[in-house]
């Protein structure tokens, strides 16, 4: 399956799971850095919708993710419910 479009798909998604895992860090850390240079004018609603829309994406990654696992298990003949994880 090496080389397949799912498996291409999947390295994709893990790709911009890390590429969001690294961005929530690096806001946060723009957020700390502001927060202590602006006291009391840094735009903390903005911020925090930033999180929510990065929150949006990662669930978007996360259900594509799980929905090319149920079509490779499925194209393997395998029911995705009935595979166990560890």
């Amino acid at each position: 399956m090496s080389g397949s479009p799912e498996s291409a798909a999947r390295k994709a998604l893990n790709r911009l799971r890390r590429a969001l895992e690294k961005t929530r860090h690096e806001l946060d850390a723009v957020a700390g850095a502001l927060r202590h240079a602006e006291g009391v004018d840094f735009p903390a609603s903005e911020f925090d919708q930033a999180v929510v829309n990065i929150s949006a994406v990662a669930t978007f990654v996360e259900e594509q993710a799980e929905r090319i696992e149920e079509k490779i298990l499925s194209s393997g003949g395998l029911e995705p419910g009935r595979i166990r994880r560890g």
